[in-house]
């Protein structure tokens, strides 16, 4: 086994069962990509044992911190079924369903959500890379669902020096197999994925129980016309509309999650009459909906990541700042704004500053009606801060 030694000083992090070893750590050893490595302080004790990447920044990936535990076919099997037998345990209304999440289920760098009878996974890491087909084969048999999706396609596949990858891993050789788009059901709704199509592995998750959330507070407030900005594939606005919306505007550039949004109104059941899907550009929009003097009841704002990493917080902060100060102006007093950020580079603490901000600037202040994050099958751990990537605030405008 290659031995990676780490500075003195440096095995801090490990010893907090921190999963992540940075290039600037580590003194000296190298190993091919996805190669189970021995990571030792520089007094040569026993730290992890971890995958290593030679391109990445994160040079080396923590797969377990029990010097006995062997990284093989069954160390894989014990992870994924306890991430199983965890979310089995949840109260989840859903068949659509986060199974693997990365670090905080112990498999730094797999993605795998379960969309009713499809699998779709992202392997993000040299380690989940070199171990894939072998992972494939146990998803697959633990679940009982033959069809898997690979969704390795993201950008940092290529900060650990691999190709992008999508298409069928498993099962996708018959007629009915090849079929990518799958309906799930989420609380009382009906909503549609595209697993090939779709963004990440075809959905947000993460978001299902703030949708529900949502649907709630707008039908206790009374909150009759709504604007959801971001709006992807309409989660949403469903939700707005379950709730009682009369009127409930849908804004995104991307046409083809419109067209699902304006889809998932109509599957729901919900008059048509009652959602308008605008293909625009959010900031833009705000901006002219300002100059035209309308007002809404209920906003929400959930953008895209605009801080990928610490380094981009500032930029992003002016970003954050921006839409909600707009926000902030066309809320109605006593209206309901729900603003989110998935910036992994914005914590809760400079999140709420940003907010904060926005109020000062557009002349406003609000109560922070409740705090939001993301849906327990998607687990943050003690040890892994930069888990929270999502979080949310509910605020009424003070009338």
């Amino acid at each position: 086994m290659k031995i990676i030694k780490l500075r003195e000083g440096k095995e801090r992090s490990l010893l907090r069962r921190h999963p992540w070893v940075f290039q600037g750590s580590i003194a000296k050893g190298q190993a091919d990509p996805g190669e189970t490595v021995r990571v030792e302080a520089h007094d040569g004790a026993f730290l992890a044992w971890a995958s290593f990447s030679p391109t990445s920044m994160i040079r080396a990936r923590a797969w377990t911190f029990d010097e006995a535990e062997r990284v093989d076919h069954a160390f894989f099997k014990r992870r994924i079924q306890a991430a199983l037998d965890l979310r089995a345990r949840m109260p989840i209304r859903s068949n659509g369903v986060r199974l693997v999440h990365g670090e905080a289920d112990g498999l730094p760098g797999l993605i795998v959500d379960r969309y009713d009878d499809v699998l779709s996974a992202q392997f993000l890491s040299a380690g989940t890379e070199r171990w894939k087909q072998a992972i494939a084969d146990i998803l697959v048999d633990r679940t009982g669902v033959g069809r898997l999706f690979e969704r390795s396609d993201s950008g940092v596949r290529t900060l650990e020096g691999l190709q992008p990858v999508s298409g069928w891993l498993r099962g996708g050789d018959g007629s009915v197999a090849t079929a990518t788009e799958v309906t799930i059901t989420e609380h009382d709704w009906r909503l549609t994925v595209d697993v090939a199509e779709g963004h990440k592995t075809g959905f947000y998750l993460d978001q299902r129980d703030n949708r529900l959330r949502f649907s709630h507070w707008v039908r206790h407030f009374g909150l009759k016309r709504v604007l959801n900005c971001y709006c992807y594939t309409g989660g949403f606005s469903v939700a707005a509309l379950a709730g009682g919306a009369e009127q409930v505007v849908s804004v995104d550039s991307s046409a083809p999650a419109l067209a699902r949004a304006t889809a998932h109104v109509a599957l729901n059941g919900f008059d048509a009459a009652r959602h308008t899907a605008l293909d625009a550009d959010v900031n833009q929009t705000l901006r002219e909906a300002i100059k035209r003097g309308e007002v809404f009841d209920a906003i929400v704002l959930d953008p895209p990541k605009f801080a990928p990493t610490a380094s981009h917080a500032e930029r992003a902060a002016r970003a954050y700042k921006d839409i909600n100060r707009l926000a902030f102006k066309l809320l109605a007093p006593g209206g309901l704004l729900l603003t989110f950020s998935c910036s992994g580079g914005v914590g809760p603490e400079l999140f709420h500053k940003i907010v904060a901000g926005a109020g000062m600037d557009a002349g406003v202040d609000g109560f922070i009606f409740d705090r939001m994050a993301a849906a327990p099958d998607h687990p943050q751990t003690i040890c892994f801060p930069e888990g929270e990537y999502l979080k949310g605030l509910a605020i009424i405008k003070r009338a």
